[in-house]
Parts: C-alpha cells; sequence; structure tokens
C-alpha cells in the first residue's frame, strides 16, 4: 500500500485480513509504525530525497524510482491509501489498471483535494466514498465501488469527513478483497475494470509497492 499519513485506512485494510506485503511512504508518517507493528515491510522513499515539496520536486524520477519498485516485486495490486504524491505515467505504465485509489465523495462529483470543502459548498444533502482504479488524470478512472453518506446539517468539514472515513474503513478493504477474489490463482495480469466493474486480475500475493530503498 501507499501511505503518507496516520494509516487509519491501513489499519483498516489489515484488521480484515488483506494480505499487505509491503507499506511504502513518501515521508515518514504513522503508517510505517503501523506496518511494521504488524510485521509487514515498511519502506519510505522519501521525497525529500527527490526534491522535497515545493518546486524542486523531481515528480519524474520518483515515479522511476517507485515503478522500478513495483515492477521488481512481481505485486498483483497497488492500493492507495491517502498517499500525498501525484505519480507520473510511468508508474500506471508498469502496473496498467492495477492501482486502485479511495476518494472522499461519490466521483464523478467533486473530484481533487478538496472532495469534502466542495461538496459542503455545494450544499448538496449526500455525498460519499469512492473506490475507482487510479489513472494518470486524478480521480478519472473507472468505479469500483461507491456508498452514500448523509450531509447532515451543521456539518463542518471535519465531521463529515470523519463520517465518510467511517464507510471508507469498510468499504475500501471490501473492494480490494473483492478484486484479490477475483484473481483466483496464478495467471496472466489485465488491468481492472475492463470487464465490467471489476476486472479480472492475475496472479496472488500480496498488496503495495516497494521503492529502491531498504526499509
Amino acid at each position: 500500500m501507499l501511505a503518507s499519513g496516520t494509516g487509519t485506512v491501513l489499519q483498516a485494510v489489515l484488521d480484515a485480513g488483506v494480505p499487505v506485503s509491503v507499506v511504502l511512504a513518501d515521508r515518514p508518517c504513522r503508517a510505517l509504525g503501523l506496518a511494521s507493528e504488524a510485521g509487514v515491510e515498511a519502506v519510505l522513499l522519501d521525497r525529500r530525497d527527490f526534491g522535497g515539496y515545493g518546486a524542486a520536486f523531481d515528480r519524474e524520477r520518483y515515479s522511476e524510482a517507485l515503478a522500478r519498485g513495483l515492477s521488481a516485486r512481481g505485486l498483483d495490486l497497488v492500493a492507495m491509501a491517502g498517499f500525498g504524491t501525484v505519480l507520473t505515467g510511468r508508474v500506471h505504465d508498469a502496473f496498467p489498471g492495477r492501482i486502485l485509489n479511495t476518494h472522499p465523495s461519490l466521483l464523478p462529483a467533486f473530484p481533487g483535494w478538496h472532495a469534502v470543502a466542495d461538496a459542503l459548498a455545494a450544499g448538496v444533502r449526500t455525498t460519499g466514498c469512492t473506490v475507482h482504479v487510479a489513472t494518470p488524470d486524478v480521480d478519472a478512472g473507472p468505479v469500483l465501488a461507491r456508498a452514500e453518506v448523509p450531509v447532515h446539517p451543521g456539518d463542518t468539514e471535519a465531521t463529515l469527513h470523519e463520517r465518510i472515513k467511517q464507510v471508507e474503513r469498510r468499504l475500501y478493504p471490501d473492494t480490494i478483497l473483492r478484486v484479490l477474489g477475483e484473481i483466483g490463482g496464478i495467471g496472466g495480469v489485465g488491468p481492472v475494470g475492463e470487464m465490467g466493474p471489476v476486472g479480472g486480475v492475475g496472479g496472488v500475493g500480496g498488496v503495495g509497492p516497494v521503492g529502491e530503498m531498504g526499509p
């Protein structure tokens, strides 16, 4: 799994019994500690080694390093969980159609980084959580699962986002397990979403990428 933060989604995925093989983070974060505590390999591929967080960040070089790690491990699926770095097409080319992500809205409504705030500003009565195939175009890939969350009167961005996260912690692990269940053993690897709501993804094993650096 790719993570950047506290690891609440990662913990839900682990608790659901998803066979996570590696957790990779783009910065020091709690998710790496959770992985280590669970006996899962934790890898820091630090953005600071690629120019940091400003204009000097070398996105292409970072994505290339990540893609090399992905390709070297023979992994079945990559699951992003609050990963704070937008990756270039190099990673998607390495794992076409086999990178999943979760988003705090009912896509295609409210894509982008401020989905919860945007939903509140729009005055919608219902928003939710979407699990989708990640593509180079952010939040634009095929939808695998969605769940609605009502917007309550007086909701703040924090209260609404917390209720969405509660749904996300159930929906995302369930969807990952469903995709892995459709693998059905060792075989050819194909993109998710090309054969209906969830397409075939070949192979068996854990979920998650590893970078070129050690833990």
